[in-house]
């Protein structure tokens, strides 16, 4: 059965509408990092405190996403999803009119919890369009909009400031960014119709009624207004705790990565403002054939006849693997064989996430926003700490090196403990009630 009744080739242009809207989300996110050093320089600031930013972020978006992860079980996402993305974009935009680091610590700490909407109700409209067997895909699309902001911000920020050395140049690039959002929502509203999105509380929308029934663990439709009950019977499922291993994994390499990376470039290797903004839209180019290749990888495995579950552990391995290749890239100094290893960390780094967005989605149907929630709100909370650690660390040692050696092998410690935890007979049922994908 198709969880709705519009047009393959709708769900794939409603795909392309949520590749923009992560596209806007981390070009927002991006633009401090990459203006770290001009920043940082102009307000005195340590590493230890640009890290506090980080922090802030990363704890406010945890709680955004328990916060929006509830709300969007409750409200229509069609008119939740635009104004949640209008207003992290006015946050954007006001910290183009930060003046020290209070100002900024506060403008990062709302720009957190408004983005952390995203999620949510992206994954609930992923679910609710796609197959079960195209969804890897359909995250993917959805998940590669980062890669695509992550590509598009430092060329921006270069067109717009150039090698200008006036002290407030990167103020530019904020209000020009942070101005994109209300177009995005205009389109939005235009092509989702109200019940597009229709949730459906009696089946999964997205494979056969034998699938939903397999679950065991889905509160029935009684529970839909017990949040008491549901959420014990969440902690009971052994495949949460797996999700939350993986989460926290994932989430910390990659945010890690992201928002320490041009410092690296520029004050651990020597390169210059320039060739790290170019380095980095290369970097998140690779993360993006990473996101997408998953994708196809993982359809691909499940047209050659192998299980859907054991085609995303695949795909999520050799990521894996490939994110593992921080520990070279620490030893290497400035050249090409550092910039290549660095490449094939990007790729590795963000194709493990529509693996585990895939993995969430076997979980729950009335309840996705909540779930993702609470599990974005583990991950970042787990998570953000970290980037205050990894600054001192930096201050204290005056390198990058150890830090990086170690982060890539986050993903894979991820990966370990999910196959521990998951249990093994509910992706096979899973599997067996799904003939064709």
């Amino acid at each position: 059965m198709e969880p709705t009744s519009r047009s393959k080739v709708w769900q794939w242009w409603v795909a392309g509408l949520l590749l923009l809207a992560t596209m806007i989300n981390y070009m927002d996110r991006q633009t401090l990092s990459n203006l770290a050093v001009r920043i940082t320089q102009q307000f005195d600031l340590s590493n230890e405190q640009y890290g506090d930013m980080e922090f802030v972020f990363g704890i406010a978006f945890a709680v955004g996403s328990l916060f929006f992860g509830i709300i969007a079980d409750r409200v229509p996402v069609r008119l939740l999803y635009p104004a949640i993305l209008v207003a992290w974009s006015a946050v954007g935009f006001a910290t183009g009119l930060a003046r020290g680091y209070t100002s900024l610590l506060v403008c990062r700490c709302l720009l957190g919890f408004f983005e952390a909407g995203h999620w949510p109700c992206a994954l609930i409209v992923t679910q609710a369009v796609m197959s079960r067997g195209n969804r890897v895909m359909g995250n993917s699309i959805l998940q590669s909009g980062a890669s695509l902001g992550a590509i598009l911000t430092p060329i921006v920020i270069r067109l717009m400031i150039g090698d200008s050395t006036e002290p407030d140049a990167w103020r530019t690039p904020f209000f020009v960014i942070g101005g994109i959002g209300v177009a995005w929502a205009f389109v939005w509203l235009a092509v989702i119709r109200r019940g597009d999105l229709q949730r459906q509380d009696s089946a999964e929308p997205a494979a056969s009624q034998n699938e939903a029934s397999s679950r065991s663990s889905e509160p029935h439709d009684s529970d839909r207004h017990a949040p008491g009950r549901w959420i014990w019977t969440l902690l009971t499922d052994r495949r949460f705790w797996a999700l939350t291993c993986m989460v926290i994994a994932i989430n910390t390499s990659w945010q890690l990565i992201r928002a320490w990376l041009p410092k690296f470039l520029q004050e651990g290797r020597g390169y210059s403002e320039a060739e790290a903004l170019y380095f980095n839209s290369t970097y998140f180019i690779f993360t993006d054939v990473g996101c997408i290749a998953a994708g196809v990888v993982a359809m691909w495995l499940v047209r050659r006849g192998l299980r859907v579950h054991t085609s995303r552990v695949l795909v999520y391995l050799g990521c894996s693997l490939l994110a593992g290749l921080t520990t070279l890239a620490a030893v290497l100094p400035q050249g090409w064989p550092l910039l290549a290893t660095l490449l094939c960390v990007a790729a590795g780094t963000l194709g493990v996430f529509p693996c585990y967005y895939s993995f969430t989605q076997e979980v729950s149907v009335t309840h996705m926003g909540r779930l993702t929630g609470m599990l974005s709100f583990i991950g970042w909370l787990a998570s953000s700490p970290t980037q205050k650690l990894f600054g001192y660390v930096v201050d204290q040692t005056g390198s990058y090196d150890f830090n990086l050696a170690i982060l890539g092998w986050s993903p894979l410690l991820g990966l370990i403990l999910f196959l521990v935890l998951w249990p093994r007979h509910t992706s096979d049922d899973a599997d067996a009630a799904l003939p064709n994908v």
